[in-house]
């Protein structure tokens, strides 16, 4: 045994997945050559072959040197040069493919070898199954490539995580370029959520950019989101704002769902039956269903601020406006120029009209929510949401397309991947809107899930860049809470409705630990930061800790990858670092070559 070139020592402790590794004394230490191939010899991240019987159990080396000396015998090796610690991760029987888990573990004595390339490609050998595809070279062995199973990428979620600056936009645009070939995946579909519109140019090719107000002249589509979409939870924070009055809210919510109520009757018998599949009675004020919002507005202004001549049976027909020299209210309000009415002041002096406040504005203490809505209505940098373009109803709550209309080029479009760039969108709401967009994706392929265009028949991708902004642990309640919550559902209940999420973050330990948890696969790159690394130390298989250790000192090119959609866990060199059309970051953004 001693004599064959591979061989590095006997295993000694066995504890669990985790064992411990004397070096033989005739093993040379530094550089080993093997059929003119050069080895490091216990490099922390190598992998190495334990045979017994048919059976080769491999590992991976997370410690080697003082520290990985068993506790027994570190007095009498307080150097512990000739030790190394593996973690094993998998086994395969001899010329067959490696699978992940372990049947038996090892005894003590067995001996332990490097593993050569030729075992790297027992390993990761299979660059021809059509569920695999090439993510760079590992770092150990430049001749095989890094390979990740897309099925697996994609519905048990993944997350990409490093400091600014380590490459994660250029590691994000070079995966996206990879799955989203249409020679081989043809049904592949993506959704981009891009805070700072820096992927448009890198993946302009075979993607269909959403903005704010889009330039067609570079092929950019308008961003539209109808707020009629939104459940009530999700419109309050957008439009008034907080109401922490329970009555209020019932009161406000009773309003909406009336407005609905009129929108859906208003809607010809043929649209109805074929776009609205709810009857009035079982209408709730969550359902999709257009209404004016501006008219909401104007008759809520009348009646929370308006004033009457009358103090019983206060209607519209009693209501005290200003009155002009002919008699004629002054400014009876416009809903669609946002232009609130104007009444008489209140007065119950002797000798003079008497005029009486509003008894629903005693009840529905909405005076400054209502003052919020008016901006947010005349604000041009929210068209997008409270003007959405053929989405947008009329008085009657009219629009001119549906919902399918906006879904189906969302997620159904020519081009695999759609990036809706927020980087327009007003820093107040993006957080609220988030959560509003994730909610309706998710409802859109869960109703669908049984169709031709659900998630199950074709999975979705959904890339949620700066992750932690919006998905981080906040206060139940808040708009960072809705995103939160949107997510959360994706990454546990996702997987059934083939949907999947990318989480991109610089700041791991921001993020939910529920939803990093779910991720099975991360591309962990440069962190310099002892929280961020300590967070991914903590979210992974395998007891791969030492493998991490060394995340602070990662080059911009290298990147841990540590999950259950690879054949094993490895360090590799993203293919995207050294490819131009997949430049993202800096300053500059994304660029393709010239």
């Amino acid at each position: 045994m001693p004599h064959e070139p591979t061989y590095l020592g006997t295993v000694e402790d066995v504890s669990g997945s985790s064992i411990s590794v004397a070096f033989a004394k005739e093993t040379a230490a530094g550089l080993t050559f093997i059929n003119g191939v050069a080895y490091r010899i216990g490099q922390v991240g190598a992998f190495v072959r334990i045979p017994i019987g048919y059976i080769d159990l491999f590992g991976i080396v997370t410690q080697v040197g003082a520290g990985a000396v068993p506790e027994k015998i570190a007095a009498i090796e307080p150097h512990g040069h000739r030790w190394m610690t593996v973690e094993l991760i998998g086994e395969g029987e001899r010329d067959s493919q490696f699978q992940r888990g372990l049947s038996q573990s090892p005894a003590v004595g067995d001996p332990v070898h490097l593993v050569t390339v030729s075992d790297l490609s027992r390993i990761y050998g299979r660059p021809d199954e059509p569920r695999y595809v090439s993510i760079g070279r590992l770092a150990s062995a430049e001749s095989i490539p890094a390979l990740i199973n897309v099925d697996k990428l994609v519905t048990r979620h993944c997350a990409i995580l490093g400091a600014t600056g380590a490459g994660k936009s250029t590691t994000v645009a070079s995966l996206l370029n990879t799955l989203s070939d249409s020679k081989r995946y043809p049904s592949a579909r993506i959704v981009v959520f891009d805070l700072h519109g820096e992927y448009a140019n890198a993946l302009r090719d075979r993607a269909t950019v959403y903005r704010v107000n889009g330039n067609p002249d570079r092929g950019e589509q308008p961003l539209y989101v109808p707020y009629w979409a939104m459940t009530f939870d999700e419109l309050l924070p957008l439009t008034f704002g907080s109401i922490s009055n329970d009555a209020a809210l019932g009161a406000l919510s009773e309003k909406i769902l009336e407005f609905k109520k009129v929108a859906l009757a208003n809607l010809t018998a043929s649209k109805k039956k074929a776009q609205f599949n709810v009857t009035e009675a079982a209408l709730t004020v969550d359902n999709p269903i257009p209404f004016s919002i501006r008219q909401l507005w104007l008759e809520l202004c009348e009646f929370v601020k308006g004033t009457h001549t009358v103090n019983d049976g206060q209607t519209r027909a009693t209501f005290a406006y200003e009155l002009d020299k002919d008699g004629k209210p002054l400014q009876p309000g416009d809903a669609e120029k946002v232009i609130a009415p104007k009444f008489r002041p209140m007065s119950q002096a002797a000798g003079q009209d008497k005029i009486f406040q509003s008894k629903a504005g005693l009840s529905l203490t909405i005076n400054r929510q209502l003052d919020a809505l008016a901006s947010r209505l005349r604000d041009p940098r929210l068209e997008f949401l409270f003007r959405p373009g053929p989405w947008n109803p009329d008085t009657n709550g009219v629009p001119q397309e549906d919902l399918d209309t906006l879904l189906k080029g969302w997620l159904g479009g020519k081009k695999p991947i759609v990036i809706l760039d927020l980087s327009g969108v007003p820093v107040s709401i993006l957080n609220a809107l988030i959560g509003s967009l994730l909610r309706i994706i998710y409802d859109a392929l869960f109703w669908s899930r049984n169709l031709p265009e659900g998630g199950k028949e074709r999975p979705l991708l959904l890339v949620l860049e700066e992750a932690h902004l919006y998905l981080g642990k906040t206060n139940e309640g808040t708009a960072a809470t809705q995103a939160g919550n949107a997510v959360r559902r994706i990454a546990k209940e996702g997987r059934k409705y083939g949907i999947g999420a990318m989480i991109v973050s610089q700041r791991p330990s921001e993020v939910d630990d529920t939803i990093l948890s779910q991720c099975g696969t991360l591309f962990a790159l440069r962190m310099s930061n002892e929280s961020d690394r300590g967070h991914v130390t903590g979210a992974v298989t395998d007891n791969l800790k030492g493998l991490l250790s060394n995340l602070g000192l990662a080059t911009k090119k290298r990147t841990q990858n540590l999950c259950n959609s690879l054949v094993s866990c490895f360090c590799f060199r993203s293919q995207g670092a050294n490819d131009s059309r997949a430049n993202c970051g800096g300053a500059d953004g994304c660029k393709t070559p010239r």
